[in-house]
């Protein structure tokens, strides 16, 4: 599992450009790619051109979730203060190992052999499916796309469609041949229109729903005012399980906590039109703590660091822990559109998995961590569409620089010798005036020798994809003394102003 989040070990483990290259040969994987995230950018674009104000509503969400993260103690103890208020069993966890080891023992104390769950990137994160299932607990995914991924024994690409990399005949081929294993069968006859494949997983979950006595969610926002949490959802599956099982347990990270209800207000007016290009959730879900007669008699929350705190130290970085889970900046990220989102090893992909994963994890964790700050032409799109305005340039940017200093005085990486020592040569000569001078007079001589060595190993990765300029026919040292002398010259060696 080395170079992934614990729990994740399928993704790939070698740096992003090695897995990138592979999903670029893959022509299926870009069309099905290109064609989704044009459609969801083109829906953002329509909904968004609607509102008016759409700036002063990112500032207003920004403006949120920094006062939240500037005083996140403070509001986590009140969080933790009116979560127990309300009945509910508040939990901390440093880890995802300490996250799951909480969630398993809550489920085994109520005897139950499988969950159902809410689609949650936290419970992905922490490798919570595959604690379980070394428990002998099954866990379900109940989101359509997430059903899709489970199914096809196969990774989420997406923070919003984790089956975008899918096309619907594929997801026809794997309900055919997966969900009986899993439950209730597909139909026979089954066909790959979206609505007679939304049926059938309807049809599959509705038995899951029903005899479930535990269920599992993240939230998207935790109200500390008032101990509330909060799920925002496209299909319903979500408040079935948050309603229908008699033990709930929430995992969530602590940077979801929103200080009161008024600063819930931009936020869920920026999140569906960044996502899904809706207007509004079709089902939002509000559950605070435990209500006698109606809902789960049982709600466990976990509240979640897992690097959070680590991210939250580091003064340019931190912004990213504003992130509302939109996946915005992965639709129009024109790295991300090509190679799809297995390549950057995490369930976190994209412009916001490049910043994320480097600031959870810190520089120098393992090679697939440090080459995803690489892993962006640093083009700004993500951040203008960003809704809570997260400028994730300058993060990845300042990630690149805290990749190098983590990496000062070791050995150069295999393949980047080369480029290493041209590097310290570049140094060696720029530091000093003298020495600078001395090696100007073999620009020509530097040039020629590349020109000539560019299909070598090391310098072939510069050559290949840059045009090296042509020899200048003097150095600017010499045009410099060549023109004070002809202007000294002119004037006599008089002052010419």
């Amino acid at each position: 599992m080395s170079g992934t989040f614990v729990g994740m070990p399928k993704f790939p483990s070698g740096p992003f450009p090695v897995a990138a290259r592979d999903a670029l040969a893959d022509s299926q994987l870009r069309h099905n790619l290109a064609h989704a995230t044009g459609t969801i950018r083109a829906k953002r674009a329509r909904v968004v051109a609607e509102v008016e104000e759409w700036e002063a509503l990112r500032l207003a969400g920004a403006g949120v979730k920094e006062s939240a993260l500037l005083d996140l103690a403070t509001h986590l103890e009140r969080l933790e203060e009116t979560l127990t208020a309300n009945g509910a069993t508040v939990h901390w966890a440093n880890d995802a190992a300490e996250a799951n080891a909480i969630v398993a023992s809550v489920v085994k104390r109520h005897g139950a052999e499988e969950v159902v769950k809410v689609k949650s990137m936290a419970t992905a994160e922490i490798g919570l499916n595959e604690a379980l299932a070394a428990e002998g607990i099954a866990a379900w995914e109940t989101d359509l796309a997430e059903l899709i991924v489970q199914l096809g024994d196969d990774l989420p690409s997406h923070i919003l469609v984790p089956a975008i990399h899918r096309n619907r005949a594929e997801i026809r081929e794997i309900f055919l041949a997966k969900m009986a294993a899993a439950g209730r069968p597909a139909p026979a006859d089954l066909t790959d229109e979206p609505t007679v494949l939304a049926a059938a997983a309807r049809a599959h979950l509705r038995e899951k729903f029903l005899r479930a006595k535990v269920a599992i969610s993240g939230a998207n926002f935790a109200i500390a005012e008032t101990g509330t949490l909060v799920v925002v959802e496209s299909e319903g599956n979500g408040r079935m399980c948050l309603t229908l099982p008699q033990v709930l347990i929430s995992v969530v990270g602590i940077e979801k906590v929103v200080p009161t209800w008024t600063g819930l207000d931009p936020l869920l007016r920026l999140l569906p039109r960044s996502s899904t290009g809706e207007r509004m959730n079709p089902y939002t879900s509000m559950w605070s703590g435990v209500t006698p007669g109606d809902g789960p008699q049982e709600v466990h929350v976990v509240l979640l660091d897992n690097g959070r705190s680590r991210a939250l130290a580091d003064e340019v970085g931190r912004q990213a822990l504003r992130c509302i889970r939109c996946s915005a900046c992965l639709n129009v990220c024109p790295v991300y559109e090509r190679v799809g989102g297995h390549a950057y090893g995490s369930v976190y992909p994209g412009p916001i998995g490049a910043v994320l994963n480097p600031l959870l994890k810190g520089a120098g964790a393992d090679p697939l961590t440090d080459s995803l700050p690489y892993a962006s032409t640093l083009c700004g799109a993500c951040f203008e569409v960003c809704p809570v305005r997260i400028d994730i340039p300058s993060i990845l940017v300042d990630q690149r620089a805290n990749v190098v200093d983590a990496h000062r005085g070791a050995l150069p990486a295999r393949g980047h010798v080369v480029e290493t020592v041209a590097m310290k040569g570049a140094v060696f000569a720029l530091s000093d005036a003298r020495r600078l001078r001395f090696a100007a007079r073999f620009t020509d001589v530097a040039l020629r020798v590349v020109r000539r060595a560019g299909a070598l190993p090391g310098i072939s990765r510069w050559t290949a994809s840059r045009d090296l300029p042509p020899s200048p026919h003097e150095s600017f040292r010499t045009w410099w003394t060549r023109t004070e002398r002809v202007a000294e010259a002119r004037t006599g060696g008089h002052d010419r102003a």
